[in-house]
């Protein structure tokens, strides 16, 4: 692995907005074909999955080769925590994020090792999902505290800052533990989507609570679930449940400079549901991006 440079730290607000998608959602088998499909998405950039580097499934250089060859930008990156399962809402929440101790050593080893691949990237903001969060009186949410932190530190030896993805916990709790944490190098990932999926808050309302820790957003939408206890149903942006109109004016008032990112996990034409999406936020919301 190539040494790390040195990034220098932004506030969302330094810079002016973009407008990405999320690499997993294309499901791509190369990073040639990334690009290419990033391209016929009309976007500027994506956020990119650092685990297929970190394991050598795609070659570093390579990716950044293809992605810089197609006029795309690597806005920030994400990784994945092993051992997680969706399949339910009670699966993730006892596999999720850095709650498993049969995993933790491991995550954190990869946690170490995609710090350095998004420095190397140039990269200043990796986002994860750190799992379910135990209420203060449980003595489990001292070591997940501590492993959250473990990972921050992780990444900002290599100057990189780390967002928590929404939708685990409610807002109040999400923002108790940054509190607790206190740290300038940790926010958050906001996916309104997420909040509806999980049944953990209302998503504009959640918005307003969170809005001066938000480092990012994803574009996502959903409908809630009828059943109580089970997934909500993701759906393209613009067909579900949030109200973009509403959510789109807190995202000009209070986060003009925070990056856009159109995340589709779901569905048989991803490609068109994701050049929805942008289409969506050129139309309702035209002055955040160029």
């Amino acid at each position: 692995m190539p040494e790390p440079v040195s990034c220098v730290i932004e506030t969302p607000h330094d810079k002016p907005a973009r407008l990405g998608v999320c690499s997993w959602s294309l499901e791509t088998g190369s990073p040639e074909l990334l690009a290419s499909l990033a391209r016929s998405c009309e976007v500027q950039g994506v956020q990119l999955h650092l685990d297929p580097l970190r394991t050598g499934e795609w070659d570093l250089e390579r990716t950044r080769d293809a992605l810089a060859s197609a006029n795309l930008s690597i806005f920030s990156g994400m990784m994945a925590m092993e051992g997680e399962d969706y399949e339910s809402l009670g699966a993730i929440a006892r596999t999720g994020g850095v709650r498993p101790d049969a995993t933790w050593d491991a995550n954190l080893s990869a946690a170490r090792s995609n710090a350095v691949i998004a420095a190397h990237l140039g990269l200043t903001l990796v986002t994860f999902h750190a799992g379910f969060l135990p209420e203060r009186a449980d003595p489990e949410r001292t070591t997940i505290v501590r492993r959250i932190a473990d990972i921050a530190d992780a990444f900002a030896l290599q100057g990189v800052r780390l967002a928590l993805e929404t939708g685990q916990e409610s807002p109040a709790s999400l923002l108790e533990l940054l509190d607790e944490l206190g740290r300038d190098d940790l926010g958050v990932n906001f996916d309104p989507a997420n909040m509806i999926l999980y049944g953990s808050g209302e998503p504009i309302a959640s918005l307003e609570a969170l809005a001066p820790h938000v480092r990012q957003i994803h574009i996502k939408d959903a409908d809630p679930t009828e059943t109580p206890g089970q997934w909500g149903t993701e759906r393209p942006a613009g067909k579900g449940s949030v109200n973009w109109e509403a959510f789109f004016a807190i995202v000009e008032s209070r986060l003009p400079g925070v990056d856009l990112i159109i995340e589709r996990e779901s569905g048989a034409n991803r490609t068109k549901d994701i050049l929805g999406g942008v289409h969506l936020v050129r139309r309702l919301a035209p002055s955040l991006v160029s």
